[in-house]
């Protein structure tokens, strides 16, 4: 039979996914069956995340790799840990060195934009910390697969083919060992077609076998090292020795009784608890356009604010709690009308990603995301690794004004947030989204839809989402129901339909049923991934 794998004309419908003794939720069905795999050998959840992003590595390399950061919530006997696992930039990466290459932004693509990576340090403390399982046990999936092959999935191919167009224009040889890696044949792998890698195998053996050392002291820092050098880059080994990921207090506000948890800066978490507390100042509108336009008209205030403001803690210029006070919620309330506005920050009183979640019979849950930023990351491929660099050093600013300005041995600005739910105390669960800029207002859309509208996890990832990109411009998808796009219209929204639904961000929900005891997973159904259930 001859079908086209990437033509879906109808609507699937997908149910709650139920479970006792164990989930897990991601945006690859191998990647969750590698999770539930780990749970049915004696592994808990933070074991089960660990194995299940190592293999994320491998069969969705498009969106994450080895050489990505990585961020996570941990729920565990009864409290809530956070880990922030983003590399700052290189020492050497000024913005003298910058310019000096004939630069006057940091590009997106290329040797420049690389800062350390954090993924396989995120695993390694993770699992010293937390994990029951030895550490070499969680990657044996992920190697076993890189070096057998898996059979390619339609998002991950259709991701894969626009990488390729994008580096194809590389004319300075840059690129070349991510075709080697990812395009062996020449072009991406077509959709069920095998790709393997042995070199992502090797790679992962030897961050197993070392506890993730030699990736940031061995062998593998010295090849990074030595490939920057031949190429003009700014990352050295010293760089990679010198990194430890972050134990943080995570951030929360109460929205509807549930308290909603964030990382703390330098992530970009803090946007969507700003939208909720700006949300939970307004009187409820009675009809769904009307509700629409506060949700939307909120979330432009609170990214105005974050854009603004979020960096590194040491370089904020106002503190979280000043950001994520009552009083500074309800004087961004009161800019909220009928009609579109366009976003200014406010003055507070002074004082291309993958996510999944697990849980276990013990209460254990986990929210985790990494990511390698656009796509594929900065397109540079260590030769012999299968590493590819994430390039989050774009989100630089080479304005030495700016609160993202560049210097070295700063973490950039993160758009990749891990997100959490509990009531009075006790977990309720993991939730989160992928997508760039659109991850904290898809959690503005997750909470407000479960809380407020009353939809169930599976129907509130199935619901036709909206975008706010700048100003006065909103996308919503197609399919978004046509008198809430004419409505947005008339309250002054430059409201448009894009169908790249990609672009929408995709998510995953594990909530633990309090009443049966029992776990409800809701799963993407813009990506190919599944909730595996035991």
């Amino acid at each position: 039979m001859h079908h086209d794998l990437l033509h879906y004309p109808h609507s699937s419908r997908r149910t709650i996914t139920c479970g006792r003794r164990g989930m897990v939720a991601t945006s690859q069905t191998l990647a969750a069956q590698v999770g539930l795999d780990i749970l049915k050998q004696g592994g808990n959840a933070i074991d089960a995340a660990i194995a299940t992003a190592a293999t994320l590595t491998v069969v969705e390399p498009t969106s994450n790799g080895i050489g990505g950061d990585a961020f996570a919530l941990v729920w565990t006997k009864s409290h809530l840990y956070g880990l922030n696992a983003s590399g700052p930039s290189p020492q050497a990466m000024t913005m003298e060195a910058i310019r000096s290459r004939g630069h006057q932004e940091i590009p997106l693509h290329g040797w420049l934009p690389v800062t350390v990576p954090g993924a396989p340090a995120a695993w390694a403390a993770l699992s010293r910390r937390f994990g029951r399982l030895p550490f070499k046990q969680l990657l044996i999936p992920a190697i076993d697969i890189a070096r057998d092959g898996f059979a390619v999935t339609p998002t991950v191919q259709q991701l894969w083919q626009a990488a390729a167009s994008r580096y194809r224009k590389d004319k300075d040889g840059l690129f070349r060992p991510w075709f080697d890696t990812f395009c062996p044949a020449g072009s991406p792998p077509d959709v069920g077609a095998l790709w393997r890698s042995k070199d992502h195998a090797h790679t992962l053996q030897a961050i197993a076998d070392s506890d993730a050392r030699d990736f940031y002291e061995g062998d593998l820092a010295a090849r990074m090292e030595q490939h920057a050098l031949d190429q003009g880059g700014l990352l050295r080994r010293s760089d990679l020795a010198s990194f430890q990921p972050e134990w943080v207090d995570p951030i929360h506000v109460n929205y509807r009784g549930y308290d909603i948890w964030e990382l703390p800066p330098n992530g970009s978490g803090m946007i969507a608890l700003m939208a909720l507390n700006i949300l939970k100042e307004l009187e409820p509108a009675k009809d769904a356009a009307a509700r629409l336009h506060q949700r939307i008209e909120a979330t432009k205030l609170a990214y105005a604010d974050g854009l603004h403001y979020l960096t590194e803690p040491g370089n904020m210029q106002v503190s979280p709690e000043q950001l994520l006070s009552p009083e500074y919620a309800r004087a961004r309330s009161h800019q909220i009308g009928t009609r579109a506005i366009l976003p200014a920050p406010g003055q507070p009183a002074q004082g291309g990603t993958v996510y999944l979640a697990t849980a276990d019979e013990e209460g254990n849950m986990v929210s985790f995301i990494q990511s390698n930023f656009h796509g594929f990351g900065s397109g540079i491929v260590v030769p012999g690794t299968g590493i590819s660099l994430q390039n989050r050093g774009s989100g630089f600013s080479l304005n030495p004004g700016h609160v993202n300005c560049l210097q070295p041995g700063k973490r950039p600005y993160h758009t990749i947030i891990p997100g959490f739910i509990t009531h009075q105390g006790h977990a309720v669960g993991p939730f989160g989204m992928m997508g760039g800029y659109m991850q904290p207002q898809g959690h503005v859309q997750l909470i407000t839809g479960m809380l407020d509208d009353g939809l169930n996890p599976q129907a509130v990832l199935d619901a036709p989402r909206w975008k706010w990109t700048s100003a006065r411009h909103v996308e919503v998808e197609a399919g978004f129901p046509p008198q809430l796009l004419e409505s947005l219209q008339q309250q002054g929204h430059k409201a448009t339909i894009n169908a790249d639904s990609l672009t929408f961000g995709r998510g995953q929900i594990i909530l633990r049923d309090t009443t049966h005891g029992t776990l409800l997973a809701g799963t993407e159904p813009r990506a190919d991934g599944t909730a595996a259930a035991w």
